[in-house]
């Protein structure tokens, strides 16, 4: 066998290697897409590839959005593939994985328009206060 023989045999089984980690590392991408596909469910907490963390309320398969709660009151639209990763999965009887249940509509506890955390305002006498306090200004 001569030398350029034997180099071209040599790149050749290093084109070789270099094509067979690339479809090995393929693979391994699709288990892991497959796999965060599996467990987005509502309910499950998630952090997106841009580091927003939140609570899935909804899956629209047909459009690839998710809404995201993130906060009391506040959600977020956003494209499925911006999702990063699954921080709390949950499990198929809605429970998430560390078996606490899943909560999805905490607004009950908010207070109301108007009213302040942990005591009814009456509104008449909070206009007439404000009424009076305007008369004793002038």
């Amino acid at each position: 066998m001569d030398a350029q023989t034997g180099q071209l045999l040599f790149f050749g089984a290093i084109i070789l290697v270099i094509v067979l980690l690339m479809f090995r590392n393929g693979r391994k991408r699709q288990r892991d897409a497959a796999a965060l596909t599996e467990s987005l469910k509502p309910g499950a907490e998630v952090m997106t590839t841009f580091g927003l963390f939140g609570t899935v309320e909804s899956i629209d398969e047909a459009e690839n959005r998710i809404v995201l709660r993130t906060g009391p009151g506040s959600t977020v639209t956003i494209h499925r593939q911006a999702m990063g990763r699954v921080v709390t999965p949950v499990a198929d009887d809605g429970t998430q994985v560390n078996g606490e249940p899943v909560v999805l509509d905490d607004a009950a506890a908010d207070p109301a328009f108007g009213e302040r955390a942990g005591e009814p305002v009456d509104l008449e006498k909070r206009d007439d206060a404000a009424r009076g306090a305007g008369k004793n200004a002038d």
